[in-house]
Parts: structure tokens; C-alpha cells; sequence
């Protein structure tokens, strides 16, 4: 159990009542604060605190809350949220994926919209006024709501992990009185087969085959420029997706698609026809690239999409230089949101879920670990299946007049 000291007075014998006792100054009266609260903390470390005269209650109180809270585990020590969020943000890093683009992506985000209010605060000065104040001061900024829902969620695993480790007691991000941003919502409006086609008959020769990919096996941009005829399996007819071509910085590296998730996606017959009229005119290209980060071990790669000089391009070098004048010589106008190399991702899901694809499939295919996600994602795409629940009801109580003819708008 703790005690409180009172560093002004303290007890002696009483010279003319043996044993009582009497309170007398010590050499500190008057000086500094009076009364020290001393107790052990659950690592037996011996702390203190210190309080001024007439403030006993408070010291009581404290005490009796630290000996409380010590029972129940809620117990923090003062010192430890006197770190600043920049001291702990780096630590907490080095146990956050060790991908060197995901760890890019992190720091720049800190650094841009997290540490130019809060990076210098201690944790323990972090409350629900403070997110409060950091919102509003994004909110300032020209930045969309999607990205500072990512900002926000990111701030939020750093405060929460600082929680579980004892720096502070809750997250303040979390509290009632903090309103989480929300992303932007809209829905997906896929591309036309038109333009589609506009596209893929504007692109270079030698980027031809990238429309194909993406619309007809539902890769990512990474993943179409780090293809290689090696992955695809003609005797099964699919595509083994195993690696995605990456950058950091402006350093190219191969590794594992996106959350480091592995697939195979079925390959039409047709679609095998046009890789194949592609390879007769572009031979693939044998790359060698560290795998995983940059300094990790070379791995040589026959890819399919190289640049002209034979080597290959960073996603926004290609989107600068083959993607965004493909456009202009379609006679398209770009879309910003719409029209990235996503877009052939996007066609890819709504001709399959048109084509009866489950959602569990199609998440499959497209490398999504939460079926959900897909859902949430393509709902607004999935056919109706009013037709369906009437051919099924109609086989149980079987019409036996002909099918009227209902006249109304757009019949003729």
C-alpha cells in the first residue's frame, strides 16, 4: 500500500507524555510542496507525487485511485504518456508491415497531415479537444474526405495500440464526442464496352495488350505491368496472379499483390488469343528486379508489357505516358476518379456479375479477402433477379393463360 507524506511536519516523542506523540516542523516547512504520495507500481517500481498545502484531499484521492486502479489493471503510469506521438508513431511503426512502400505510404502520411499538429504533443496531452482541433485544421487543408478518413484511421491504430500498451488510458478517437470523417460514396459506373474498345484500338502497340488484362482478368495496374506468359496455365486455362511490379520511390521491385494475397483467375480462350497475336509481335522481356524491398534478392521475370527502351515504367510514369494520351487519341475525355486503370477492373466485375458470377467468386478472382468488400463495392451492379423469383414461382403454380402484352412507356 502507498502513503502520503507530509514533508513540513513530522512526529516525535512527546518529552512529557511518554510514548505519545507531537507533530513538529522540519527543515522543509514552508518550502516546496507538502505532501508527497509514495507507492509501488505494478512493475515494483517505487513513484511519487507531489501536491501543495491544503491539498491533502486531492493526495487521498489520488492515492486511493492508484491503489484502485492497480487492483483492476487500469493502473497507467504517469510517465510513460509523456512520450511524444512522433517518439511513439516511430516505434509503432517497426511493428506495421515492413513493406517498403507501405511503410512510404505511413510515414507520409504522419508527416503531412498528423505530426504538423500533434507529432511534438505528448500522448497524455491528446484528448478528444485535440482530435477535435487536428479535424478542423484538415478540414482546412485541400484534402478529399476519403483521404483524411485514411489519416484518421491511421492516428486512430496508433492511439489505440498506445491504449493497450498503458501510455493512455482510451483512444480519443473513439470517444462520442469525435466524429470520424467518411469517405466519399459513389457508385461505380463502369466503363462501356465502346469505350472500351475506343481505348484499347488508341494504345500503342507495345501497352495494347494492358486494356485486355485489366478487363478480362480483373488485374491491378501492378499486377498487369509485373505479368508474365509464364504465369498462365494452358492446360487448366487460368493465370496464376504472384507478383505485382512495384516502385519506392522511384526504385522498381517486384512483390507479392496487394495484402500479400496470392490467386488464380480463369482465362477465356479468347482472351488467350489475343496474349498470343500480342507475343508473335512483343517477345517478353526478361527483367531482373530485387524481390519484396530494394535491397532484397534479384528475380528475373519475362514480362509481358516493357517500354520502348525495354525496361519498365513507375504506375504514374505509365499513366503519364501511355494511359493519359490514350485519351486525346481516342477522342475521350478523361475523367479524374473514373477513368484510371481501375476502370478496367471495374468493367471486369460488371460483365461477370452480368454473366451470373457469384460475389464470393468474383471476390475471388479479384483478389479481395472480404467477400463484403465485393459486395459493398458492386451491389448497385448485380442483376435483378426479379425474372428468376417469377420463372420459380410460375413452376409450382404454372400459368395456364397466354402471357398479355402490356402496353406502356418506350412500347411501341
Amino acid at each position: 500500500m502507498g502513503h502520503i507524506q507530509d514533508r513540513w511536519y513530522k512526529e516525535v516523542p512527546d518529552p512529557e507524555r511518554t510514548p505519545k506523540k507531537i507533530r513538529v516542523p522540519t527543515v522543509l516547512h514552508g518550502k516546496g510542496m507538502r505532501y508527497k504520495v509514495r507507492y509501488i507500481d505494478p512493475d515494483g517500481q517505487e513513484r511519487s507525487k507531489s501536491y501543495p498545502d491544503k491539498k491533502l484531499k486531492d493526495a487521498r484521492a489520488f492515492l486511493a485511485k492508484v491503489e484502485t486502479d492497480k487492483l483492476t489493471g487500469d493502473y497507467i503510469d504517469p510517465e510513460a504518456g509523456k512520450t511524444t506521438l512522433r517518439e511513439y508513431c516511430d516505434n509503432w511503426l517497426k511493428g506495421q508491415s515492413q513493406d517498403e512502400s507501405s511503410q512510404r505510404t505511413m510515414r507520409s502520411k504522419l508527416e503531412k497531415q498528423v505530426y504538423p499538429c500533434l507529432g511534438a504533443r505528448s500522448l497524455s496531452t491528446i484528448g478528444a479537444a485535440t482530435i477535435r482541433d487536428w479535424l478542423s485544421w484538415m478540414n482546412g487543408k485541400n484534402i478529399s474526405e476519403s483521404h483524411k478518413s485514411q489519416v484518421f484511421n491511421l492516428l486512430s491504430a496508433v492511439l489505440s495500440a498506445a491504449a493497450d500498451e498503458k501510455k493512455i488510458r482510451t483512444n480519443p478517437c473513439k470517444t462520442k464526442g469525435v466524429k470520424k470523417p467518411v469517405p466519399d460514396k459513389r457508385k461505380i459506373t463502369p466503363w462501356t464496352e465502346g469505350r472500351l474498345r475506343k481505348m484499347q484500338l488508341a494504345l500503342p502497340s507495345r501497352q495494347f495488350v494492358v486494356i485486355p488484362l485489366g478487363s478480362g482478368l480483373g488485374l491491378r495496374q501492378g499486377e498487369i505491368l509485373g505479368l508474365s506468359p509464364d504465369d498462365i496455365d494452358r492446360h487448366q486455362m487460368t493465370v496464376h496472379v504472384d507478383r505485382q511490379l512495384a516502385y519506392v520511390g522511384n526504385r522498381p521491385l517486384f512483390k507479392l499483390p496487394k495484402g500479400r494475397k496470392t490467386r488464380t483467375v480463369p482465362i477465356s480462350r479468347g482472351l488467350l488469343e489475343v496474349i498470343d497475336d500480342y507475343l508473335e509481335a512483343h517477345p517478353p522481356v526478361t527483367i531482373t528486379l530485387p524481390w519484396g524491398k530494394t535491397t532484397g534478392d534479384p528475380v528475373s521475370v519475362r514480362l509481358l508489357i516493357v517500354n520502348d527502351a525495354g525496361g519498365v515504367d513507375p504506375g504514374d510514369a505509365f499513366h503519364r505516358r501511355h494511359w493519359l494520351p490514350t485519351f486525346t487519341r481516342a477522342g475521350l475525355t478523361y475523367v479524374p476518379g473514373n477513368d484510371g486503370m481501375h476502370a478496367l477492373r471495374h468493367f471486369y466485375a460488371s460483365t461477370l456479375l452480368a454473366q451470373g458470377v457469384t460475389i464470393k467468386e468474383l471476390a475471388d478472382y479479384l483478389g479481395h479477402t472480404d467477400p463484403g468488400f465485393t459486395l459493398r463495392t458492386y451491389t448497385h451492379l448485380l442483376p435483378s433477379s426479379h425474372e428468376q423469383a417469377r420463372r420459380a414461382v410460375d413452376s409450382v403454380f404454372k400459368p395456364r393463360r397466354p402471357e398479355k402484352v402490356v402496353s406502356g412507356p418506350g412500347t411501341a
